[in-house]
């Protein structure tokens, strides 16, 4: 299994540290029924406004629920088909668009999914599995094959299972995954007070 730890200034929780998303997954090792409820149970524990639980996720089991897996693999953009191909989990995360108590709009929908979608990925890190979140999929296409109501935006499909031999992977993906793990600095992003205001870290 390759181990990528994140480079911090100071040190974190390697469960979070150790959290990246790889493309080889081994076709040949199905995830537990303990370990799915596992991942469902991480997700369902976030926190959301007015604890509404806006997240829905269609969970698609290759090897218990193959034609839903098979619906979820055929929304997926062509590229990401070359290496989700392998995953034996996708799970299509959805927002309710609505509060479930009013049937206002809810604005932290998509926020609040994410946060369930973190925590189910962050779970599946700390069993062993590995988890990719896709933006590469077709939202209306998903829309109709799993006949999600109106009120519903899907926002990631992510894939889990666990991590095989990076040489199972096209070169490019190969390239990606040997990649040093990288992201902006921390004063690029975090600001004092105020907008654009330098935040001094010693």
């Amino acid at each position: 299994m390759q181990h990528k730890l994140a480079t911090t200034q100071v040190q974190i929780d390697k469960l979070i540290a150790s959290r990246w998303s790889p493309r080889a997954f081994a076709a040949d090792q199905p995830i537990s029924n303990t370990d799915l409820i596992a991942l469902l149970e991480a997700a369902r524990w976030s926190p959301s406004c007015f604890n509404d639980q806006p997240w829905r996720f269609i969970v698609c089991n290759k090897h218990t629920h193959a034609s839903a897996w098979e619906k979820a693999f055929s929304v997926i953009v062509e590229k990401n088909q070359l290496w989700a191909k392998n995953a034996p989990l996708l799970l299509l995360s959805v927002a309710m668009n609505n509060f479930s108590h009013n049937d206002k709009p809810n604005r932290w929908a998509s926020y609040d999914t994410g946060a369930a979608s973190l925590s189910l990925c962050l779970q599946a890190n700390a069993l062993g599995l590995v988890s990719h979140q896709m933006g590469g999929f077709d939202a209306e296409q998903a829309k109709q094959v799993f006949n999600l109501p109106d009120n519903a935006t899907p926002m990631a499909m992510i894939a889990v299972g666990y991590q095989a031999d990076v040489n199972q992977l096209a070169n490019d993906f190969q390239s990606a995954e040997a990649a040093d793990r990288s992201r902006n600095a921390l004063t690029k992003q975090f600001f004092a007070g105020a907008w654009d205001e330098e935040l001094l870290l010693k």
